[in-house]
């Protein structure tokens, strides 16, 4: 855990968070400034700052929590369609350094 990790705090309850799923690698939440009808953050428990910090052991975590997703469409809402967005520095936009993943559903989104 990171001291001052928002997110770090949410998973150990420091902070009031609720999670719509939590297992032993991660949570998800509900982004608190949504991009999209349903934006969701899947937060893997392990602190690691982006996507380049992982390692063998944390990529394959983050692996298993994305494999997850295809049994949790239901319960999150999200079975039509969703787009996953990882950001890696702030000129792209990351502003808590725990990597998270965006899950965007719930309408149409526009291409890139």
């Amino acid at each position: 855990m990171a001291d001052n990790c928002v997110f770090c705090k949410i998973i150990n309850g420091e902070i009031p968070g609720k999670k719509l799923y939590e297992d032993d690698k991660m949570i998800i939440i509900r982004d608190l400034y949504p991009r999209a009808k349903i934006h969701l953050l899947m937060i893997p428990k392990e602190h690691y700052a982006d996507i380049v910090s992982l390692d063998e052991n944390t990529a394959k975590t983050l692996g298993e929590c994305l494999l997850k997703l295809k049994d949790l469409q239901e319960l999150l809402g999200i079975s039509d369609g969703f787009r996953l967005i990882i950001n890696r520095g702030e000129l792209v936009g990351q502003s808590v350094f725990h990597l998270h993943i965006h899950i965007l559903a719930g309408e149409i989104l526009g291409g890139f």
